[in-house]
């Protein structure tokens, strides 16, 4: 049997070279940057005459600093060369720097470690835009998903490890030299992963590199801005890395002034947080069933902001002086842990589809420089939630439980505006929930649907139901002929209408609406979509499959596509289906209902005659309803 796993992928050469070559590169960051905190805030008593915290702050914005100097460029150069290689040079530079930041480590140049924290995050700037732009190169779209979770699992856990480990070294009796050998091993380690990561090719080739880097910014957003839901994910990725700063900063004042808590609880907190990521992210895989799956968005979001609320509702009246055993054994502790888990659980599933939908509907010859705009937006975020701390908690007065609650409740009004400017997101959670609550579909051969371009799917019409069952199904988005009366409902016209259903009626009738219909359907064929039909023109009254009618052929005969017939089992009897009288007047057969959705082979467009096609989806269906 096949697996479908994303583990899988962590054995096989296309990712795991990757996979191991990021991880590495994580954790380097993070080992590097908070020894450095460290070592300024505990041994060197700050630098340069300033203060340690202010020395903190600094070498925090000169780590971030590049990616807004540098993505427009690293955008350019990922699009324009061959992937892998960029990615070995990145990885070069970094074996240089930290054979450079060993010996300032060794000797206690710290000084001349804040130069090198801003070299870091140059080379962090430029693998950033390839990191994401080789996925889609070197998987296929059902693995888009899986893919981008072991990247997000693997780089939250990269964060955590590199800044525990930097925490146990900095307690050493010789703390410098042993983060010397220990950055200097691992930036040769993903070095050697590199070597090992197969070819790339260019995307776009002829590209001309301008290395103006304020000009070139201005040109990221204006190619990030060509789909505007693409956009709007963008924007939807940065606002996590927002609350996901926000949470992170906060978490030693938290621990300590809100939990009485001792360093260790700071430690916790933070595992806690990172681990819910990482356990978000690998479910992402299952519940989008290997496809690039809006509808779990909505409920990442949503958990986001319930279990900030309920952190804030759940603080301890009366904290004790506690320590990380604590946080497990105590039950008001141990409340505070659990809304930390789900806001992490939830961030994984509320960023993982976006990425993946990110790099799925980006041109590839444009992709790099896409994600190098998200790169820009993500710092642009991080540094706003970052005087936004600064303004609630230290000009406002409000304590960080308050905060949280704030973050709660910004959260919700963000999610509003970006499902009402995308109606997809809240069109697929709706979707995604009737497919995965009232009913248990399963799929049979849906991959000899094409995964780009043109084609007319074809199936039999058994209750209100099938359009939903087949949109949560079908790993494209589909567009429906529906009835117009149906179209018209004030509820499920608003549905349909955000699913871009095209409404038809009876030529004799309603001619207008006819013969807009057939205008609309070759539309969005010659776009190169996916439209789906239900040749039988209204549904079953006895769960038989009635004779298909000539509209099929007058839609081939303007716009010859292949046709996939498909066909729906299980949905006879259900509430929205005429068994025992009129849909949705009486009560169902059974609930949990399971359904099958098959689909056959694609049917030339000259062989697809109606006759034909009710043939082929009889015999696929078989004699159960």
């Amino acid at each position: 049997m096949e697996d479908h796993s994303q583990f899988r992928l962590l054995s096989e050469r296309r990712f795991a070279p990757f996979f191991v070559t990021q991880f590495a590169g994580a954790f380097n960051d993070n080992l590097f940057k908070n020894a450095l905190l460290l070592l300024v805030t505990y041994n060197a008593g700050g630098l340069f005459g300033l203060s340690s915290s202010v020395v903190v702050n600094l070498a925090a914005m000169l780590f971030i600093l590049p990616f807004f100097l540098f993505s427009a460029v690293a955008g350019q150069i990922a699009d324009r060369y061959e992937k892998s290689g960029i990615i070995r040079w990145v990885k070069f530079a970094e074996v240089a720097i930290m054979a450079v930041a060993a010996v300032g480590l060794w000797f206690g140049w710290h000084e001349m470690l804040l130069l090198l924290l801003f070299l870091m995050g140059v080379q962090s700037a430029f693998f950033g835009p390839v990191k994401y732009a080789i996925l889609p190169q070197a998987l296929d779209n059902s693995e888009l998903v899986g893919g981008n979770a072991l990247v997000e699992m693997g780089t939250f856990v990269a964060i955590l490890l590199g800044t525990l480990v930097a925490g146990v070294m900095m307690k050493a009796p010789l703390p410098g030299p042993m983060i010397a050998i220990a950055v200097l091993v691992v930036a040769g380690a993903g070095l050697f992963s590199a070597l090992k990561i197969p070819k790339a090719e260019a995307a776009a080739p002829d590209l001309k590199i301008n290395f103006s880097p304020l000009k070139e910014t201005w040109k990221l957003m204006a190619i990030a801005k060509e789909n505007h839901n693409v956009l709007l994910s963008v924007v939807a990725i940065s606002w996590f890395w927002f609350l996901g700063a926000a949470y992170l900063t906060q978490f030693p004042g938290f621990a300590k002034d809100e939990l009485l808590g001792d360093e260790t609880v700071v430690t916790v907190l933070l595992a806690i947080f990172t681990v819910g990521i990482a356990v978000g992210s690998m479910i992402c895989e299952r519940m989008s069933g290997h496809k690039v799956e809006l509808g779990i968005v909505p409920i990442g979001s949503l958990g986001l902001s319930l279990f900030g609320i309920d952190l804030y509702l759940n603080m301890p009246a009366q904290p004790v002086p506690s320590d990380w055993w604590m946080i497990f054994t105590d039950s008001n502790y141990r409340r505070v842990a659990l809304d930390l888990l789900g806001i992490g659980v939830s961030g994984g599933l509320f960023i993982v589809p976006l990425y993946a939908f990110v790099q799925q509907e980006t041109p590839p010859e444009t992709r790099a420089r896409v994600i190098a705009a998200l790169n820009v937006f993500n710092a642009l975020f991080m540094v706003a939630s970052a005087l936004l701390g600064m303004l609630v908690l230290g000009v406002i007065g409000l304590s960080i439980p308050e905060f949280f609650l704030v973050l709660s409740i910004m959260n919700l009004m963000v999610a509003a505006f970006v499902y009402q400017q995308v109606p997809e997101f809240a069109l697929r959670f709706v979707i995604w929930m009737m497919s995965h609550t009232i009913y248990r579909v399963k799929h049979h051969n849906l991959d000899r649907i094409p995964e780009e371009g043109a084609a007319l799917l074809v199936c039999n019409h058994v209750s209100y139901m099938d359009a939903p069952v087949i949109a949560g199904a079908v790993r494209r988005p589909v567009r429906f002929v529906m009835d117009h009366h149906i179209f018209a409902t004030p509820v499920m016209g608003t549905f349909f209408r955000m699913a871009k259903t095209i409404p038809i009626g009876s030529k004799v009738k309603v001619p207008e609406i006819y013969e807009a219909a057939f205008d609309k359907i070759d539309e969005e064929l010659a776009a190169g979509n996916l439209v789906c039909i239900f040749p039988e023109g209204r549904l079953t009254s006895d769960g038989e499959v009635a004779a298909f009618r000539a509209g099929v052929e007058l839609i081939l005969q303007r716009r010859p596509v292949p046709v996939v017939p498909l066909a729906l089992r299980g949905l006879w009897g259900s509430f929205f289906s005429h068994y025992g009288g009129p849909a949705l007047t009486h009560l169902p057969k059974r609930f949990w209902s399971r359904i099958h959705l098959l689909a056959d082979e694609p049917v030339r467009p000259e062989a697809a005659t109606a006759e034909a096609l009710e043939e082929n989806v009889k015999t696929l269906r078989g004699s159960h309803p």
